[in-house]
């Protein structure tokens, strides 16, 4: 699920509204341990230009 996860938002990473919205979806998809994975993941690949909603969407998953 993970692997899915990133396609996704990959693939809507062009709008901040269906980005912020596609990572929210897939982080009830994922277990614990993959959470952190994604979120390492996400910084990586989008800090640049997303590094706030990753922060609050990571902020209320309680990792």
């Amino acid at each position: 699920m993970l692997e899915y996860v990133k396609t996704i938002l990959v693939k809507v990473s062009f709008d901040v509204r269906l980005f912020e919205k596609e990572l929210r979806k897939g982080l009830k998809m994922l277990a614990k341990q993959e959470l952190v994975l994604l979120r390492t993941w996400c910084y990586e690949k989008f800090s640049g230009i997303y590094r706030r909603i990753i922060k609050r969407v990571f902020a209320k998953a309680a990792i």
